[in-house]
């Protein structure tokens, strides 16, 4: 395994508690510890890269619980802020027959208890290889304008971007504002992942090939676009290459592509950005499987593979 010049790979985002239905008739729940930024950080952590977080939790018992599990799950904290009075939100997630997720109601005490830009530590992005976001958090102004002060800590301190559109329509204000301020951080982006519906929603296009060619004029050097069971698209120095999915028998695709883009930052941080299309291809090649992975159990973080569970898929001679 090679050595990466920075320490860990940075991740910014709201810690969740995640209420997932049992069965497909969902009507009771189960609860995990969730937030698409908080999967990721906890699955980086999983298969052996480091992770540090940057979000905010509060004084109360759900708050404690959230700590602790990413304190278990070997997440650095250093950088994450408690304010007593912040309570953790939650969202209620559904289960389709093919057993897909659909998030439904969110729960939220404490809108206006953000991460504030000035909570952000420079020295977070100074030890930083790559820093991670997504979009879920940025319809409130505070957390947008956060955001924006991370995005440009890392590139003032050479830091990778990625980002993660993970795009929730039901929390914004309007369809519109959410594909205008989304759009506004890919000229910023090193890596872009996004589902093929994010794709056509942010490009307003509806074919893979419309919605690549309307992303060319923002440069982003990488590009993964998941299509569901069908696998995801890479693509690499303008090359398109389809990765096929892995044969599973699924049980809940919850935290499916958090897994997926763990695997990416895990694969980015250690071996740096890929060089060629056959080294992009292995990359989500191997995020495809770490996808596939957490689709065969219940639940977010809880569903996310162990180093140890998935080292026979990495050919890196370790």
């Amino acid at each position: 395994m090679l050595e990466s010049k920075k320490e860990f790979v940075l991740v910014y985002g709201d810690a969740f508690v995640d209420f997932i239905a049992n069965d497909t008739t969902n009507t009771t729940f189960t609860k995990f510890l969730g937030g698409a930024t908080v999967n990721v950080a906890a699955g980086i952590s999983r298969i052996g890269a480091p992770a540090a977080l940057i979000t905010l939790t509060g004084d109360d018992e759900t708050s404690e619980f959230v700590r602790h599990e990413l304190d278990n799950e070997g997440v650095i904290m250093d950088y994450a802020k408690i304010i007593p009075e912040k309570r953790v939100s939650g969202v209620h997630v559904h289960l389709t027959e093919r057993h897909e997720r659909i998030f439904t109601n969110y729960i939220d005490d404490t809108p206006d208890l953000q991460v504030e830009s000035g909570h952000l530590q420079e020295e977070a992005f100074q030890r930083a290889s790559i820093f991670n976001f997504c979009s879920n958090t940025m319809f409130h102004p505070t957390a947008l304008e956060t955001t924006k002060k991370a995005v440009a800590l890392a590139k003032k301190h050479q830091v990778l971007v990625a980002m993660d559109a993970n795009i929730r329509p039901l929390r914004w204000e309007s369809p519109q504002i959410c594909h205008d301020t989304i759009a506004t951080f890919l000229k910023d982006a090193d890596l872009l992942k996004l589902a093929d519906e994010e794709l056509f929603f942010l490009t307003q296009s509806n074919t893979l090939e419309e919605g690549i060619h309307a992303l060319k004029r923002f440069d982003i050097p990488l590009i993964m676009v998941t299509v569901g069971d069908k696998g995801a698209y890479v693509i690499f120095n303008d090359e398109m290459k389809h990765v096929p999915s892995i044969k599973i028998e699924c049980v809940d695709t919850t935290g499916a592509g958090d897994a997926f883009m763990a695997g990416i930052l895990r694969q980015v941080h250690l071996y740096g950005m890929p060089k060629t299309m056959d080294e992009a291809f292995n990359y989500v090649r191997f995020a495809n499987q770490l996808g596939a992975c957490a689709a065969t159990k219940a639940g977010a973080i809880t569903a996310m593979p162990h180093y140890e569970e998935i080292k026979e898929l990495l050919h890196e001679g370790e």
